[in-house]
């Protein structure tokens, strides 16, 4: 969704973005939407490439709007990366091209795309993308083995108290569990 700032972009912001004011002109103001963003993102963490630039401006327009800043727990992907790669470029584009993501599609910084190509970037940078081996039988190729991505997604869940209570009781009910084994 984009949202119309009500101004004009600052030259510099516009050649990152391409997004003109008459193009912006007829879409709603953050004020308009902004219950639906705080309800969308509630209390979760929120995952930023350099979160200390993004979030002065979210926090900005909240202040505008008399809402409260923003609380959430934050992953900021940019000191993520620069801790992993000292010294080496560290921006979406640079990150991507590192774990070979394709961002061929993104022209100029779109909000989307930059979140989807932020999110695969995430998982490499957390170890959430293992490679793994397998072997294809059977195919004709002198080379048997085949690097593969498997991609781990984290799955949010809760646990009723049934459940929990089952878990605990079996758990209880196993003769030499390995982890108690030394």
């Amino acid at each position: 969704m984009y949202l119309n700032p009500d101004r004009d972009s600052a030259p510099g912001a516009l050649n990152v973005h391409g997004l003109t004011r008459e193009f912006l002109s007829d879409k709603p103001k953050f004020k308009e939407v902004s219950g639906d963003f705080m309800d969308f993102i509630q209390d979760s963490p929120l995952v930023i490439h350099n979160a200390k630039f993004d979030l002065k401006f979210i926090n900005n327009e909240l202040y505008l709007h008399d809402l409260a800043k923003l609380s959430n727990n934050c992953v900021d992907t940019l000191l993520l990366a620069r801790r992993q790669f000292p010294g080496s470029p560290v921006n979406l584009d640079a990150l991507c091209k590192r774990y070979n993501i394709d961002g061929s599609k993104r022209v100029k910084h779109g909000a989307l795309l930059d979140a989807e190509l932020l999110a695969d970037v995430y998982l490499e940078l957390t170890g959430g993308s293992q490679i793994t081996l397998s072997l294809n039988k059977g195919k004709e190729s002198d080379d048997n083995a085949k690097i593969t991505k498997v991609e781990f997604k984290y799955r949010k869940f809760s646990v009723s108290e049934e459940e929990e209570m089952l878990h605990k009781e079996m758990l209880e009910g196993l003769e030499n569990p390995l982890w108690e084994q030394g």
